[in-house]
């Protein structure tokens, strides 16, 4: 019963920590393929998509129920996946032999990473593979402590896949284990090989809805984009500054002592167990992308905890650190949320919802040509495909050719063509976290091309319509 209150007491904090988290312009994408999965479409067939499938797919239940509520109901559904990681946590140091003390502590030193905060308090695409990850930890660990069951290995498997295919970096944990398997087969590599099936079949499936789509969303823009958009920004794109950016998110919470309590008990005991194995695994999955952000170090930090809970108790110092590192993972959250600078969800969600009783007015339907797709659902629209990925190839600016765009459905800032669709510019700004200029790129290109401009009164939105626009443009 008190397991059970503390979980629920938990539920209420990250849930409302996540409503009151200011808007970022990351959760573009993530809210707009679930809300376009919903009704129909297909990502990378139908609208461009940036990742690895499963998540939309999973979600798009909720967005369909959710309507209007899109948005916070998948910050709230993060939020409850944060949950289930943690506890998955505790389950796995409790089932390797942890005390139920250093097993509570670790979760709790795990709960305070800024890496964790910031990835279950938006609707992004961190938490959901998180949350499969740690649960195949829980039954790894258990098959660690006696023989893994042929049931238990196909699970360990259907989770492992599945947090890939919702987020590719997670395939390196899965491998690590893999392989690990093979050299140690009391875990069933075979079972665990079957239990792969079912995701990969999706994923193929998925691949062959759009095969150019599928490549360029999983693996040509993550490896390009990026490369792209910081030319004129070298430094981030360095060595250095990766080591830095990674030293940052790591001291942001419990989580660059706990490495160093890890590696140094490794060193004692002079072998590199399997939980020291996904713990590299998922540091080369955070180090390989540059430049590094905190949500790229979120597949380290599972293992790293499980592992933490079985080292014998620190000293004081080394406790007093964990205690210090843990207050300030807390800091980027509790500034988050004081910040008077940011955009509050529930001002997004009326601004929206006066968006789209201005659009009701003038018989406006969907689709929306947007940057901001995120803020489309509280109005009761759908974004324009062409858009579904907020402004993160929009602000491309050779990554594609014109006919490649056409056929991926992407449109980038040097080659703006007409959709048919409504332009609404004002929500990619410095208050989302966003660049204000390829807003201003899509306004300006709308006045050159003839679009009427139309203010959306009590609102940071302009709205451009067409000049030869229908009055109720049909969903493409």
């Amino acid at each position: 019963m008190s397991n059970l209150l503390v979980l629920a007491a938990l539920a209420i904090i990250l849930i409302t920590l996540a409503l009151l988290r200011p808007v970022d312009h990351d959760e573009s994408q993530y809210v707009a393929a679930a809300a376009l999965t919903a009704h129909g479409l297909l990502p990378y067939r139908d609208f461009a998509y940036l990742q690895t499938p499963l998540q939309p797919y999973l979600f798009a239940p909720i967005a369909a129920l959710a309507g209007a509520w899109t948005w916070p109901a998948l910050r709230i559904v993060n939020a409850l996946l944060g949950i289930a990681t943690m506890a998955c946590v505790h389950t796995a140091a409790r089932t390797l032999g942890a005390k139920p003390k250093a097993a509570l502590a670790c979760a709790a030193l795990f709960a305070t990473c800024d890496i964790l905060l910031f990835s279950i308090g938006t609707a992004r695409n961190d938490a959901l593979p998180a949350a499969l990850l740690a649960a195949a930890l829980s039954l790894i660990a258990r098959a660690q402590t006696r023989d893994a069951t042929r049931n238990r290995a196909l699970l360990i498997g259907l989770l492992l896949a599945a947090a890939a295919a919702a987020k590719i970096s997670y395939a390196f944990p899965a491998l690590a284990y893999g392989l690990y398997a093979l050299i140690h087969r009391r875990h069933r590599p075979g079972a665990i090989l079957l239990g792969t099936l079912p995701v990969i079949v999706f994923v193929a499936w998925s691949y062959t809805t759009s095969p150019a789509g599928f490549v360029f969303g999983t693996l040509t823009f993550p490896a390009r984009g990026p490369a792209e958009y910081y030319a004129s920004r070298p430094w981030k794109m360095s060595l250095p500054a990766k080591a830095i950016d990674s030293l940052k998110f790591l001291a942001l919470g419990a989580a660059l002592p706990a490495l160093i309590l890890v590696a140094r008990d490794a060193s004692r005991r002079r072998a590199i167990g399997l939980f020291e194995a996904l713990i590299l695994a998922g540091l080369v999955a955070a180090l390989l992308p540059f430049p590094t952000w905190r949500q790229y170090l979120l597949p380290v930090l599972p293992a790293l905890f499980v592992r933490l809970s079985l080292i014998k108790r620190p000293g004081r110092p080394w406790r007093v650190a964990l205690g210090v590192f843990a207050i300030a993972g807390l800091a980027p959250s509790i500034a988050a949320l004081a910040s008077p600078d940011g955009l509050s969800l529930a001002q997004a969600l009326r601004e929206g919802r006066t968006l789209g009783r201005a659009l009701d007015r003038r018989g406006i339907g969907s689709p929306i040509a947007t940057l901001s797709p995120q803020m489309l659902p509280a109005a009761n629209r759908l974004p324009d495909p062409v858009f579904a990925t907020g402004p993160f190839y929009f602000r491309s600016t050779s990554l594609l050719d014109p006919q490649q765009e056409r056929a991926l459905h992407l449109m980038s800032r040097t080659r703006t063509r007409v959709t048919g669709a409504p332009i609404l510019t004002g929500g990619e700004a410095a208050d989302t976290s966003g660049d204000a200029s390829l807003d201003h790129a899509l306004a300006a290109w709308a006045i050159r091309s003839g679009y009427r401009s139309v203010a959306v009164p009590g609102t940071r939105f302009t709205l451009y319509v067409p000049p030869a626009a229908s009055p109720n443009p049909a969903l493409r």
